[in-house]
C-alpha cells in the first residue's frame, strides 16, 4: 500500500440495496473486518426488523458494533465516533482494512467532518437527571431543565425530543459546560484515506420492489413474533431511540390495536421509501463517490475489487 494515511472503506446507500451482502462478499477475498454504520443494527433482540445478518453471517466473517446495545439504552453519535476510531485502529493494527457499511448517512458525515470532543455517557450521570426531574417541582421536564442549563441548546432541541435533551443535560453535568459550547470546539479530521462507495438501484421502481420484497419476508420471518416478544420487556417504552427504528412503531400500534394490519403494512412501506429518498438526498451531495448500481451486483462488486486491488499495490 503506496498512500501514506492508510486506508478505509465506506460502502455506503439507500435501505434494501444489498450493502452488507456486497461487502461480506468481498470480505471473503481481502483481509477486510466490517464495521457497521447503522444505528438500528446496534440493538440487540432486533434482528428481523432491522434486516440484520443472520447467526451464521456473523459468524464467518467479523462485524463490529452489532447488538452492542439493550433496546432500552440510548447511544449518541459521539460514542459511534470514538468507538469507530478505536475499532479501526485495531483493524488496522492487524494488516487489515476496515470497511465501513450501513445506511445511517449523519454517522458517516460526523466520520469525515471534525467532530468536538464530548464526553461519553454516563448511566449514573443519567439516572440522577432522571431522579432530578421525578424530586424537583420546578423542573417538570427534561426541557425545563436544559433551558435553565443550556437556553441555546434548549431552543434548538423540540420539548418531545428525550434522547438530545437528556444527552445535552448529560454533558452539562459531566464537563460543567453547555453543549451549545462545546459543540462549537473542533477536532481534527480523521487521519485515514477514505475509499468511499454508493450502493442503489439506478431505477426508482426497482428500489420500491426491493423495499416490498425486503418487508415481505420481515414478516414470513416472524417480524410481529419479534415485536411481541420486546414488548415484554418494562424496562423498554415507545419514545426509545430503539423504537424509532422503521417498522417497530407501527407494529406496536397494530399489536395494540391502535391500527388495523393495512395502516401497518403501508405506514412501514412509506417510512422506508421516505428513508431512501432522504439516502439518496444525503448521497447526491456527497462528494468523491464511486456509484454502483444495485440491479447488477456482480459488476458492483468487480468494480470494488479494482478499486480495492489498487489499494494493496
Amino acid at each position: 500500500m503506496n498512500n501514506k494515511l492508510p486506508p478505509i472503506i465506506f460502502l455506503m446507500g439507500t435501505t434494501a440495496s444489498r450493502k452488507t451482502y456486497l461487502a461480506m462478499k468481498l470480505s471473503k477475498i481481502f483481509p477486510i473486518e466490517l464495521i457497521s454504520v447503522d444505528s438500528s443494527l446496534i440493538y440487540k433482540w432486533m434482528n428481523i426488523g432491522t434486516a440484520k445478518p443472520n447467526k451464521k453471517d456473523l459468524y464467518y466473517t467479523k462485524h463490529w458494533l452489532i447488538d452492542i446495545k439493550e433496546p432500552y439504552e440510548y447511544y449518541s453519535v459521539f460514542e459511534f465516533y470514538y468507538d469507530v476510531l478505536k475499532i479501526i485502529k485495531l483493524i488496522i493494527k492487524k494488516g487489515k482494512i476496515p470497511l465501513l457499511v450501513g445506511g445511517s448517512m449523519f454517522y458517516y458525515k460526523k466520520l469525515i467532518e471534525p467532530i468536538s470532543s464530548l464526553p461519553s455517557t454516563n448511566v449514573h450521570i443519567r439516572n440522577f437527571i432522571i431522579k432530578k426531574i421525578n424530586n424537583h417541582s420546578k423542573y417538570k421536564t427534561l426541557h425545563d431543565l436544559l433551558n435553565k442549563v443550556d437556553s441555546c441548546s434548549a431552543n434548538k432541541i423540540h420539548p418531545s425530543d428525550l434522547q438530545r435533551n437528556l444527552r445535552a443535560l448529560e454533558v452539562f453535568f459531566l464537563t460543567g459546560k453547555p453543549l451549545s459550547q462545546l459543540i462549537k470546539i473542533k477536532k481534527n479530521k480523521i487521519p485515514y484515506k477514505i475509499y468511499q462507495f454508493a450502493l442503489t438501484y439506478y431505477n426508482r421502481n426497482k428500489l420500491h420492489d426491493a423495499i416490498n420484497e425486503r418487508l415481505i419476508k420481515m414478516f414470513q420471518l416472524g417480524f410481529e413474533t419479534e415485536v411481541r416478544h420486546l414488548l415484554h420487556n418494562k424496562k423498554l417504552q415507545i419514545n426509545f431511540p430503539s423504537m424509532r427504528c422503521i417498522g417497530y412503531k407501527p407494529m406496536y400500534f397494530y399489536i395494540k390495536n391502535e391500527i388495523n394490519y393495512t395502516d401497518m403494512f403501508n405506514q412501514i412501506i412509506l417510512s422506508t421509501r421516505h428513508l431512501a429518498k432522504k439516502q439518496l438526498t444525503w448521497l447526491k451531495n456527497w462528494n468523491n463517490i464511486y456509484w454502483l448500481n444495485s440491479e447488477n451486483l456482480d459488476s458492483a462488486y468487480n468494480s470494488m475489487i479494482k478499486v480495492i486491488n489498487k489499494i494493496f499495490l
